[in-house]
């Protein structure tokens, strides 16, 4: 006789009806994930009505400027207490990394991250779309009553169609996602679908209304691969990793003064506008997210000198960290990209026998890629963005690696420091 008392064995999840109810949805969150990405990409495209660079130099920018980014200060702290959004919000890194976006602050971040990007903010875009698409997501999830595992992996997919467009590769986005949240196990498999299907039909009508907007943007000189430039790409590496340190650094002051400062919540903001506003005048190739003028540096990079892009490289930490810090909202993605191609094509200058296009791709990777921990992402961004060959991705893998383990090396050992030392336990730490 057979033994008919064990429970029958689970079906594999495609069989389930709620994985074909993930992939519907997916669908969905793709097409809303699309027109929300064209409806706030075309807004803030206003800020290149009054951003005009005609000398990307020292003082090149106008001074009226000033009153611009701080009457964006003005208004964002006003939408800030009007939509009473939270003094500290989670970033990008955090709401992928717990599959949640907390739908009562999805308004104000909207709100407050087109008027950042309107009025120069150095922040990207990344923000205020992975809200919209985690949102809806999320809404979606609770009107289907999805347990948890599907309502994760729901809210991914809803990042994955905001992003479709905007990245231009559906490659790309399921990379980020998956580096950056994660996931495991079943719940591995069925992201990864639901990604592919989300940023796939995102990146679909996105392509039929407004083109790639971000492939083949960073054309670099070609050049013949040679063995050295493996050893190069751990160089480049470590010189990613300090600039990353550098800038998390500056963040942590920044944040810091502010959070300290003896003003109305509403002030600051403000304040954050006349300083990124005033260095902007100085340095106008700082405003923005940096996807533009970036396409400026590198056309421009070698007449601007060694000395003035290593001002460019520290004034748009600075600004970046002050946006942040002074309640603008935006990502990270776009300024560290403008950051680490600036410091790639600081090398070039220093090292005139480094190739230009070796220099800039291993930057422009390796510094986001560190600094958002999201190597694989970033090398096939790099790569893609700049059209180099296969065999030169080569270094640019190794450049990104090497950031990333650095940079995790020194979380481990600050994690570790703060562990074994008393005045770092609960009472000192305050």
């Amino acid at each position: 006789m057979s033994d008919t008392s064990g429970s029958a064995p689970a079906p594999p999840f495609p069989q389930t009806p709620g994985f074909w109810v993930l992939i519907v949805l997916a669908l969905g969150l793709g097409v809303f994930g699309a027109v929300a990405a064209l409806l706030f990409m075309g807004s803030i495209g206003f800020g290149s009505s009054w951003y005009t660079l005609s000398d990307p130099g020292w003082f090149g920018g106008q001074w009226w400027w000033v009153g611009v980014t701080a009457s964006a200060g003005v208004v964002v702290g006003l939408l800030r207490r009007l939509t009473k959004l939270p003094a500290r919000i989670p970033s990008l890194v955090d709401d992928l990394e717990h599959g949640h976006v907390d739908m009562r602050s999805v308004p104000g971040i909207v709100a407050v991250s087109a008027v950042s990007l309107i009025g120069g903010a150095s922040l990207g875009p990344e923000q205020a779309l992975g809200s919209m698409g985690g949102g809806a997501a999320e809404w979606v999830s609770r009107r289907r009553r999805l347990n948890d595992e599907d309502a994760e992996v729901n809210t991914l997919a809803g990042f994955a169609g905001a992003y479709g467009g905007l990245f231009s590769s559906t490659v790309i986005v399921v990379m980020l996602i998956m580096e950056v949240a994660r996931p495991s196990g079943q719940r591995m498999a069925k992201t990864l679908v639901a990604t592919i299907v989300s940023s796939s039909v995102s990146f679909g009508i996105y392509f039929v209304v407004a083109g790639a907007v971000f492939l083949d943007v960073y054309r670099v000189p070609s050049y013949e691969f040679e063995d050295w430039q493996l050893l190069a790409g751990i160089g480049l590496g470590l010189f990613a990793a300090v600039v990353v340190t550098l800038l998390v650094i500056v963040m942590r002051l920044a944040a810091g003064m502010f959070s300290r400062l003896k003003a109305p919540a509403i002030v600051r903001p403000l304040i954050g506008g006349l300083v990124f506003g005033v260095v902007g005048v100085i340095l106008p190739l700082t405003m923005f997210t940096g996807s533009d003028q970036l396409k400026n540096v590198l056309e421009t990079g070698g007449k601007l000198g060694a000395g003035f892009l290593a001002a460019l490289v520290v004034a748009k930490i600075l600004t970046f960290a002050v946006s942040e810090a002074s309640g603008f909202v935006g990502g990270p993605i776009f300024p560290t990209l403008f950051i680490g191609g600036t410091a790639g094509m600081i090398v070039h200058q220093v090292f005139p026998g480094m190739p230009v296009g070796l220099a800039f791709t291993c930057m422009f990777a390796a510094v986001p890629g560190a600094m958002v921990s999201a190597p694989f992402a970033m090398v096939l961004l790099a790569a893609f963005v700049t059209q180099v060959g296969a065999l030169q991705t080569a270094p640019i893998l190794i450049a990104v690696i090497t950031a990333f383990l650095a940079i995790e090396s020194v979380k481990y050992f600050v994690a570790t420091r703060r562990k074994s030392s008393p005045s770092m336990g609960p009472e000192g730490s305050g």
